[in-house]
């Protein structure tokens, strides 16, 4: 293997395979640490001789469950991240983090199309469409790859472009389809936005009432405004801010690129007493504080709903079974899509006529995940267009849902064809 290192046993370096998902466990014959485009084909070949599964890991953000057997391949050392400011692209290999590549393009008046956390893994963000801070403006981060160097299920490297269809499997397909070693993203001329945060103490005003006030608002806002809505019922716990403990926080997240930002959120402002007020103007290497995800690693189930419209009373009845009286922390959080999200692409990101995007997590063992979402997401069957694969967090079904049925029969056709063997089958989509 050269200058490959291989653990032979998990067990031997638990670092290796540690993830930000900690529910997970993962038992693999063999990790392949891998810091070149030859070491991922060299494991490729190991696995493919062998006949046995693949799995690929980088920050272990949205593992799909717990791995027994066969091959993962970590690509944490490919790390590289290359910025040609006058053409706006970037490089990025497959174990770079989005942090690192919001810093490399600062000092140009850059900025990717990076999602709410630092942390999370470029690469596998956007093959799985890449939902981020500034989607209504830009789009999908899938939208804006150059090209992509991938190993497929034969051992063998291919540089892929728009037109390729192998390209267009991968920006959607996720890790179906192979080793993505590295992408070229283009990159947008923003230096600073208007963003942040109100939070609302629902004590003092009812999430159920945030989130209608926050439906109309979205009725009347540019494409230049991306946002959010989320309810989070927080523990009585010493570890969390005085603020937020035992408190049921209903909040509106905001990212605009325009003028006149305090004039778009004014309606907000007026929805009742706030809790906390973080809207202001900002460098874009500060938006990761409009979310203010949480940056350790921890236990949590979830799933997604793309929907066609938001209907506010279905909502309600999902932020009923998710609230203070679930028995489990949970998190409910309303994506407004539409703008630049709904413009066709040449790649197999699905529901592009979705309106908004509900996500659910649980801090909880599955068993009890699936007892709290199960029911929620039954609720939002009537308007559920399907699921989104970033947004897939281990407590549903692999492959349902994902893709509407003529993209998914394009993806099967191609997935015969690259990986008739199904060596890339530990992983949401197609296989799944």
């Amino acid at each position: 293997m050269n200058s490959e290192r291989v653990l032979s046993s998990v067990l031997s370096d638990e670092k290796e395979l540690a993830g930000f998902q900690t529910g997970f466990v993962q038992r693999p014959d063999v990790v392949f640490a891998v810091s070149s485009a030859e070491g991922v084909a060299a494991a490729v070949r190991h696995a493919a001789d062998r006949d046995l599964p693949i799995g690929i890991h980088a920050t272990g953000h949205g593992l799909p469950g717990p791995v027994e057997g066969g091959v993962v391949i970590s690509t944490r050392r490919m790390d590289g991240v290359t910025v040609d400011a006058g053409a706006r692209t970037a490089r990025v290999e497959a174990g770079v983090r989005w942090g690192q590549v919001v810093a490399a393009a600062e000092p140009y008046g850059l900025a990717p199309l990076n999602g709410s956390a630092p942390s999370v893994g470029a690469v596998s963000y956007t093959l799985g469409g890449g939902l981020g801070i500034l989607a209504r403006e830009f789009g999908y981060a899938a939208d804006h790859v150059r090209s992509l160097d991938v190993v497929t299920a034969d051992g063998r490297a291919h540089h892929v472009t728009p037109g390729s269809d192998l390209y267009w499997a991968l920006l959607g397909g996720g890790h179906a389809f192979g080793v993505v070693t590295a992408m070229e993203i283009g990159l947008v001329p923003v230096r600073t936005l208007y963003g942040g945060s109100l939070a609302f103490d629902g004590r003092d005003v009812e999430p159920a009432a945030v989130l209608r006030a926050y439906e109309e608002w979205t009725r009347t806002v540019p494409d230049r405004v991306t946002s959010s809505f989320a309810a989070v019922p927080y523990p009585d716990l010493p570890a969390l801010p005085p603020r937020l403990r035992g408190r049921y926080v209903a909040s509106v997240r905001v990212a605009h690129t325009g003028p006149d930002g305090d004039r778009l959120v004014a309606p907000l402002r007026e929805i009742g007493p706030v809790l906390s007020d973080s809207l202001r103007e900002m460098p874009y290497a500060e938006s990761h504080t409009i979310h203010s995800d949480p940056d350790f690693p921890h236990t949590y189930y979830g799933d997604s709903a793309v929907l066609g419209e938001l209907d506010v009373e279905l909502v309600t009845g999902v932020l009923a079974r998710t609230g203070p009286d679930a028995g489990a922390m949970c998190v409910v959080q309303v994506n407004h899509l539409g703008g630049a999200l709904g413009r066709a692409a040449p790649n197999s990101v699905p529901y592009r006529e979705g309106r908004f995007l509900v996500r659910l997590l649980t801090m909880a063992d599955r068993e009890r995940a699936r007892a709290i979402l199960d029911p929620a997401f039954g609720l939002l069957a009537p308007v559920t267009l399907g699921r989104a694969v970033n947004f897939a967090f281990g407590a549903g079904d692999r492959g349902a849902g994902l893709y509407d049925a003529g993209t998914r029969r394009r993806l099967a056709g191609l997935k015969s064809r690259y990986d008739p063997a199904n060596l890339f089958r530990r992983n949401y989509g197609v296989s799944g």
